[in-house]
């Protein structure tokens, strides 16, 4: 009896044991699956709700694909931003992701991940300056959503053209990007129209909603016949219009944004900015992740990566199921 208990026992344990390994190697294999590494994020500003949905859908794609992810806020404080990447550095991340608060100044930093052997990514804001080393740059083509935003302007004032400004945001490339396309498109407009669209006056707007509200106060008080605005973000047009409403100015002067955010979505089917060359955000953050998995795999990148946006309009606007 004796001898069967102690058999019946090791049987036990032994059936125990067997049980248990399956669990324990599927428990090591998802860890594994979950520790490829941490993404580094520094972006812009997360007060803009551009850069938090680019930061939010790298957090959840990196999830998806077995990483996790650090999303810091530059508050275009380039100083900020270089302790922000240093921190990443220490703390040995698998790539670094930026959006530049300033391309230039943002370099020796930069040197410092590329010396610890860090891949770094751009999104939205590229560094293309000599010295340093991006892996690829994930953006919207902003050169070519400045040539939309041209071309919207020149819809909106029609035959009767007139005085225009440009609220800027010279800090950012992707800015100087725009205004380049912009600027062309209304150049070749004036070599072949008989009425011309003026730029009288480029104001900086900080691409946010106060200062832009001040950039289209003091155009307004300079050319109290302005007919039109181009602001290089959604948060900078807002600002213009509030503006423009207070002035009493709002039916002579058009504004044409940029980002297609929902607010300035909303506005547009409100009829209070005319049309947005719309950035896709979501779609720029799932591509990091990606470029980041075929970097790691080996693959070489092209220098940049370009999402075309699209010209959205009150038509648009009233056909978007995500606006009220």
């Amino acid at each position: 009896m004796k001898n069967h208990l102690l058999l019946l026992g090791a049987l036990t344990l032994a059936f125990l044991a067997g049980c248990g390994q399956p669990t324990n190697t599927a428990s090591t294999a998802s860890t594994e699956t979950r520790s490829k590494g941490t993404i580094g994020v520094s972006l812009l500003t997360l007060d803009n709700p551009f850069f938090k949905v680019i930061g939010d859908t790298i957090t959840a794609e990196g999830k998806k694909r077995g990483y996790e992810t650090i999303v810091v806020s530059g508050d275009k404080d380039v100083a900020k931003q270089g302790n922000q990447i240093k921190d990443f550095i220490v703390k040995k991340v698998s790539a670094i992701v930026l959006s530049p608060c300033d391309s230039q100044s943002i370099i020796p930093v930069i040197q410092e991940a590329n010396a610890a052997g860090i891949p770094v990514f751009t999104v939205d804001i590229p560094c293309n300056e000599p010295g340093v080393k991006i892996v690829t740059q994930i953006a919207t083509d902003n050169y070519g959503g400045g040539k939309e935003a041209g071309q919207a302007m020149i819809e909106a004032l029609g035959e009767a053209g007139g005085k225009i400004a440009v609220l800027h945001f010279k800090q950012a490339e992707s800015c100087l990007l725009r205004v380049k396309g912009f600027r062309e498109v209304i150049a070749a407009h004036n070599t072949r129209s008989k009425t011309k669209i003026t730029i009288v006056t480029e104001l900086e707007s900080g691409g946010a909603k106060d200062v832009g509200y001040k950039a289209a106060e003091d155009a307004l008080q300079a050319h109290p016949d302005l007919r039109g605005i181009f602001a290089i973000n959604d948060p900078a047009a807002l600002g213009a219009r509030g503006a423009l409403e207070k002035a009493g100015k709002a039916q002579q002067v058009v504004i044409i944004g940029f980002d297609g955010q929902p607010e300035g979505k909303q506005a547009i089917k409100d009829g209070k900015i005319y049309a947005d060359p719309i950035q896709f955000p979501d779609k720029m953050g799932v591509r990091i992740v990606d470029a980041i998995i075929r970097h790691s795999k080996g693959e070489t990148l092209p220098p940049q990566m370009l999402i075309p946006t699209s010209l959205y309009r009150k038509a648009d606007a009233m056909k978007d199921p995500e606006l009220k």
